[in-house]
This record gives C-alpha cells, sequence and structure tokens, in this order.
C-alpha cells in the first residue's frame, strides 16, 4: 500500500494516546496528544477518531494511558478507578459495538490479572497494542476474502468511509478495493459524499486518491443514476454493527443504497471483523441509533446556516440495512451468505 497516515497509537511512554484529528481532513493534516479521560470521550464524540474499528483500538490504548495515572493505587483501588473511567468512556457513542467490546476487554483483563499495579499497566500497554494488531490482521483477511467478489474493470459504489481512517490498515469496505489496486487490477471506485457529516466525500475519495485507485466522489443522490448508467457493479460498505439475524447498522444513507442496488440487481455486501458481530442483538429493531446535534444538518459546512434556525432538523447517524438486501457478509473468517442467523453461528461457533 501506499504511505498512510498514522490514526491512532500510544505515545512512547504509553501515558498518551496520539490521533490524527479527522474533522480538519482533508485540508489540513494535524494531530492531537490525548491524556484525559474527558478529551478522549470528547474526540470520539465530535468524530475526531472514527469509525468502528479504529474506534475500539483507539478505546484499548486510551485505558492503557489513563491506568498509568493509577499506577501506584492497590488493586482493589485502581480496579475500581479503570472500570469507572472505561464505563464513562463507554458514554460517547451508542452504537459501534467496537466501542464497547474493546471496554470490556480490557476491564476483563484488569479483573483477571490481580497481581501488582505497576506491572498490571505495563501488561494493559500489551493488550492495547494486542487488540491493534488483531485489528490489522483482520483486515488483511478480509482483503483476501472479498477481493474474490471484485472483477477486473469493476465500477464499487461504497459510503461513508470505511477505509484506513476508519479502521487501520486495508480498512474494511476498502480493503478488498486496495488489494484489487495491488494486484494490478483497473477497478472504478464511485465514492458517496455522506451527508452531513461528508466523510465519504472528505475521507475515502481522498485516501483512495492517495493511494492511487481511480476514484470519483459523488452526492448521496446520485448513486441511482450511476447504477442505471450500468457503472456499477457492486457496493461495499462498512458496518458498525451487525445483529445476529444480518441485518447491521452503517452510516445514514446505506440502507436507501441497499434498496437502489436490490432494484437494478447489483450484488451489495458489508465488511466488517468479528467484532463488529453482536451476536446479543437479534434484529436490527434493537440497534440503538445515534442521534447527533441538528445542526450540522443546515449549519456544519456553510459560512452561513442553510436552514433557518426556526425550522426542525432530525439527524440520525446511522441507519439499519435489513439483511434481506445484503448479498453477503465479508468476515476475516470468510463470507457470509444468507441465511444469515444460520450461518453467522456456523462460521462464528467460539
Amino acid at each position: 500500500m501506499s504511505k498512510q497516515l498514522e490514526v491512532v497509537k500510544l505515545n512512547e511512554k504509553g501515558d498518551a494516546v496520539i490521533i490524527l484529528d479527522q474533522t480538519k481532513l482533508p485540508n489540513h493534516e494535524e494531530y492531537l496528544t490525548l491524556t484525559k479521560e474527558p478529551e478522549m470521550w470528547q474526540a470520539i464524540k465530535l468524530l475526531q477518531v472514527r469509525g468502528a474499528p479504529a474506534i475500539g483500538v483507539f478505546a484499548g490504548y486510551a485505558m492503557a494511558a489513563l491506568a498509568q495515572s493509577l499506577k501506584e493505587l492497590p488493586y482493589d483501588s485502581f480496579k475500581e478507578k479503570f472500570d469507572a473511567l472505561a464505563d464513562h468512556l463507554n458514554t460517547s457513542r451508542p452504537t459501534a459495538v467496537n466501542l464497547s467490546w474493546a471496554l470490556n476487554r480490557m476491564k476483563k483483563f484488569v479483573s483477571d490479572h490481580k497481581e501488582d499495579t505497576a506491572e498490571l499497566c505495563a501488561d494493559l500497554i500489551k493488550e492495547a497494542k494486542t487488540i491493534n494488531a488483531e485489528n490489522l490482521a483482520m483486515n488483511q483477511k478480509i482483503a483476501e476474502y472479498g477481493v474474490t467478489l471484485l472483477h477486473e474493470g469493476d465500477g464499487i459504489l461504497t459510503h461513508c468511509n470505511a477505509g484506513y481512517l476508519a479502521c487501520l490498515g486495508y480498512g474494511t469496505a476498502t480493503a478488498p478495493m486496495y488489494l484489487a489496486h495491488e494486484k494490478g487490477m483497473h477497478i472504478h471506485v464511485y465514492s458517496d459524499e455522506t451527508r452531513p457529516l461528508l466523510q465519504g466525500a472528505r475521507l475515502t475519495s481522498y485516501e483512495l486518491y492517495k493511494a492511487g485507485i481511480d476514484v470519483t466522489s459523488i452526492c448521496d443522490n446520485m448513486a441511482s443514476l450511476v447504477m442505471k448508467q450500468g457503472k456499477i457493479q457492486c457496493v461495499m460498505v462498512g458496518c458498525d454493527r451487525i445483529a445476529a439475524n444480518g441485518d447491521f447498522a452503517n452510516k445514514i444513507g446505506t440502507s436507501g443504497a441497499a434498496i437502489l442496488a436490490k432494484y437494478y440487481g447489483i450484488p451489495f455486501y458489508t465488511l466488517g471483523p468479528s467484532s463488529t458481530i453482536d451476536f446479543n442483538t437479534p434484529t436490527g429493531k434493537e440497534i440503538k441509533i445515534e442521534m447527533r446535534d441538528p445542526e450540522e444538518v443546515g449549519e456544519m459546512w456553510y459560512k452561513e446556516p442553510m436552514i433557518l434556525k426556526e425550522i426542525k432538523k432530525f439527524n440520525p447517524s446511522f441507519d439499519v440495512t435489513d439483511h434481506e438486501l445484503v448479498s453477503g457478509i465479508v468476515t476475516e473468517r470468510g463470507i457470509v451468505y444468507p441465511p444469515f442467523q444460520e450461518n453467522l453461528k456456523k462460521l462464528f461457533r467460539k
């Protein structure tokens, strides 16, 4: 792959997390050094760090860094404060399962290692780095499985950003695109702008262009036309939570793209690591949808408001795509085809 920006990492001492501020992209590449839980919480809430897998890695690093300030405490006091910090960090965003997954993993690590707290803090750094390494390996496998779905000359539609900025490494939805490009396949990616936060325009088209992949940025409402014109042979999107029946949550607008793909007979895939599958959530109806500041819709990218203050705005951050619209779910263990309720369980028995 071409040289990537570092998205999230621990500093050398292990007591701070350094992140690329994604709210400043694509025009400014700025980094933030975070040492306190409130600013880490804010970084997730404000989308300075974003994307389900990247948030999971960030959460691991954040807890490892926060633990360093507690290393002088006896174990019981350490655990109490550590768990409280993790529980509050978990309130920053509700939809992506990777956040709670990583935080619970770090809490369990503390519960399972009742040792000298200085030693425990060092081990927490290793555990956080393990989460990162596992994520990178999963994205590699997703790339290898996903690229088998692509063909020379394919046009691919993607929505939002599930590339390395959101997921690290190859990304998830973009993983097959990067690998196809490395193999010398000629593909063309159409990247929905993804209103209102424009992750597809600001981030996906940015990173694919930097990698040398042929990409066109389109407004969300242009997807139907490019499909009708025969320019799209496949849709690949990421996911923030996959329910046990194959319903999945992703950035708002994804379900609309799935409906269009179904109408035009285009295969529609979601790609994500096993940490995104939530077997405790039976269907998409149980997925909590994050509601964001309504003013983002009419003010975020404008010099002056484009919608009068007096007019109500609706701003859900995600929607849920019904499993009946999904051709397959690409994971690090393989591609899962319908019936998802049965086949997800088979693939992930452990």
